[in-house]
């Protein structure tokens, strides 16, 4: 079963200085029939206005993902560490038994626009983490994250996969999904159809007892999305 979630559905959230797109319940935004999706809790769609960013709070006990899509995120957390992180770079912060950060917008005349993700963790505690790279840009489906961090991908303490899916038009790719396990597919450029189901940016997709998704890109443009293996 495929059950898109369509970009215009999504909360919204404006405070000047962001504004923000939420697939599921976040903040202010509230909504019982969509607290997240398996162990995937939250994808916000953020631009966030030159040299203002989210001054320094703490999280603890999840795994939060970054995708920058335009611009930089200036990046500091209690770890010590201090990156820059440029558009096409993920990110990946385990929070652990806590850490305090901030992100801002690192250039003063153009805006940020990146993706949050928070996946929930299945262990609780332990020593938060910091993670950072470019996965490039290749046709495809790229593996990004993986609970074993193998050949070199990110690693995220779950049992979940992280791929990004970048098809040029009249492209397609076909990948397999085990029993029992979910998938979610979160659509950042361009077009796709995931078996004959379409998708537009920003557009998201909740797929269940499917063990084989055909994606295809009918469009006239490069197509990005993000998919996500839950269990």
């Amino acid at each position: 079963m495929i059950t898109v979630r369509h970009a215009s559905d999504r909360g919204q959230a404006n405070f000047g200085w962001l504004q923000s797109r939420h697939t599921f319940s976040f903040g202010s935004y509230y909504d019982p029939h969509h607290m997240g999706f398996s162990a995937l809790r939250v994808i916000n769609d953020d631009i966030v206005s030159p040299a203002a960013g989210f001054d320094t709070h703490g999280h603890r006990d999840m795994e939060i993902i970054s995708l920058v899509l335009e611009g930089e995120i200036e990046h500091k957390d209690s770890q010590g560490n201090r990156q820059t992180l440029p558009a096409g770079e993920f990110q990946l912060m385990s929070a652990g038994r806590g850490i305090y950060h901030s992100e801002y917008n690192a250039s003063s005349t153009q805006a940020l626009r990146f993706l949050q993700i928070w996946i929930e963790p299945n262990e609780q505690g332990g020593e938060p983490g910091y993670q950072q790279k470019d996965f490039g840009k290749q046709a495809g489906s790229t593996i990004i994250a993986t609970p074993t961090g193998e050949d070199g991908t990110l690693r995220i303490k779950q049992d979940a996969r992280l791929l990004q899916l970048i098809l040029p038009p009249s492209e397609s790719v076909t990948l397999s999904l085990e029993a029992g396990r979910h998938a979610y597919v979160h659509q950042v450029a361009g077009t796709l159809d995931v078996e004959t189901t379409s998708l537009a940016p920003g557009d998201g997709a909740k797929i269940e007892d499917v063990p084989h998704l055909t994606f295809s890109n009918k469009g006239n443009e490069t197509s990005q999305a993000l998919v996500f293996d839950l269990p």
